[in-house]
């Protein structure tokens, strides 16, 4: 199984790209969010919820993360995790995740946890212009998220941005891979598209 682990700023198109190498890859592909393993915070009120901080690394459930894919290397199914973000809680489901030939992993801080970097076979990092994030990031909120836009604004001042400043931008040291310009740069997907496949045909090979 070949690893791949996708970071970058929050509205930078990791998932686009994601979505754009599982679409030419003539293999299996599983796709994890690490926006699934936000730690669940049952005994906060929505109020109390709604005010914690949810671009620190800290906030994630990096175990259970972790635990997850070494399961899916080892050839074993996991339990696919989900998140409602209308409500600030974690909405697990019963489906069954398969192990595949490829597996990506995408989130904000997909490259904090030494041990999920250490079994990653290709890092991409993505990198957009801030303003293209924000409005991105906008868009999705309100269409996916249900939010409202001052809701959008207070937290991209309080956390979003500190939080990129702080952690995230400084992720691109550890990538193998620069993604300019974000998920649908064709020709950087068909490049790791032709990659990719060429390492799956090797491995087919034994």
């Amino acid at each position: 199984m070949i690893f791949i682990g996708i970071c970058g700023a929050s509205g930078s198109g990791k998932s686009t790209l994601a979505t754009e190498l599982t679409r030419d890859i003539d293999a299996g592909v599983t796709v994890l969010q690490q926006d699934a393993y936000y730690v669940n915070h049952p005994d906060m009120s929505f109020e109390e919820r709604a005010k914690l901080n949810y671009d620190e690394p800290d906030i994630f459930d990096h175990d259970a993360l972790y635990e997850d894919v070494s399961t899916l290397l080892g050839g074993a199914p996991i339990r696919r995790k989900a998140y409602d973000f209308s409500q600030h809680a974690r909405c697990d489901t019963d489906e069954m995740i398969f192990p595949a030939d490829v597996l990506i992993l995408e989130g904000i801080h997909a490259f904090w946890d030494r041990r999920l970097l250490s079994k990653m076979f290709l890092k991409l990092y993505v990198s957009v212009d801030p303003d293209i994030c924000l409005l991105r990031r906008i868009r999705r909120d309100i269409k996916e998220r249900g939010r409202d836009i001052d809701s959008i604004a207070n937290q991209y001042l309080a956390t979003v941005k500190p939080m990129y400043e702080k952690y995230i931008r400084g992720y691109v040291t550890e990538a193998d891979v620069v993604v300019m310009r974000g998920g649908k740069n064709a020709r950087i997907v068909d490049i790791l598209n032709g990659y990719l496949k060429s390492q799956l045909a090797l491995a087919s090979r034994g």
